[in-house]
């Protein structure tokens, strides 16, 4: 029986890199991108390889639609070389930036940019590798928990995530029809190099976090990594078209 693979940007560091790893852990082989940092990229194959699984990384950088069509011709390169496959299974479409502006200040050129990496890239780079994705295979998108609760400073960001949860509930109507399974996961709070580490690194941000957590605490790369494998399960089949928060119930 065939691995099942999974195509994960921005997975060379921070939660696409947990996520692959996760993934890897389950048997699932990986195809990877990364945006300049090839270094993060080899060593991360190593670390898939070391767990069993095939991983291969491209470098992508989602912000620039034109270059989907070529991206999609070294997926089906790399599908056939690495895995002898022509498809894969699971999309995950997590890499992303952070602006952090006031909706007063936020310019054109931030407006833009978050645009055409948080919304343009995933709408267009989904639809570029649409007939790379098996039929019965599964899409996840990645939100944040700043679409159901407000911080000054993300609006335009946030405005972005909301624009892919709405999104996300299109596409598995419309990919239905192939039976394929379309959610979006939206993390709260969580501690990594994610706009400057600054939950990581700022101890008041992360107590402030940990005291609005139910449980009690900023969340850890491995809760999102852990989340995603889930939704990925075969117990995760039949949730279709949804927002899924994993949050530690942030300002419940």
């Amino acid at each position: 029986m065939n691995r099942k693979i999974a195509l994960i940007t921005g997975a060379s560091r921070g939660l696409g890199k947990n996520a692959a790893l996760h993934l890897a852990a389950q048997g699932i082989d990986i195809i990877g991108t990364y945006h300049s940092r090839a270094d993060e990229a080899q060593a991360l194959v190593t670390e898939l390889q070391a767990l069993g699984a095939k991983a291969v990384m491209l470098q992508l950088d989602v912000g620039r639609s034109d270059s989907f069509a070529d991206f999609g011709a070294r997926v089906e390169q790399a599908l056939q070389q690495t895995f002898d496959r022509q498809r894969f299974d699971f999309l995950v479409n997590n890499a992303g930036i952070g602006v952090h502006a006031l909706f007063a200040e936020t310019t054109p050129e931030q407006f833009d940019l978050l645009m055409n990496v948080q919304l343009k890239g995933p709408f267009f780079l989904t639809q570029q590798l649409l007939p790379l994705i098996n039929d019965g295979g599964r899409i996840i998108n990645v939100s944040s928990g700043l679409t159901r609760f407000s911080l000054p400073g993300y609006g335009a960001y946030a405005a972005m995530k909301g624009a892919m949860e709405v999104l996300t509930r299109y596409q598995a109507k419309e990919l239905g029809a192939r039976q394929i399974g379309v959610n979006i996961l939206a993390p709260g709070a969580i501690e990594t190099d994610f706009g400057g580490g600054a939950v990581r690194d700022n101890s008041a941000l992360n107590a402030m976090v940990a005291s609005n957590t139910a449980l009690g605490r900023a969340g850890q790369p491995d809760d999102i990594g852990g989340a995603l494998a889930l939704l990925l399960s075969d117990g995760g089949r039949w949730i279709n078209g949804q927002r899924v928060e994993a949050s530690g119930g942030m300002f419940l």
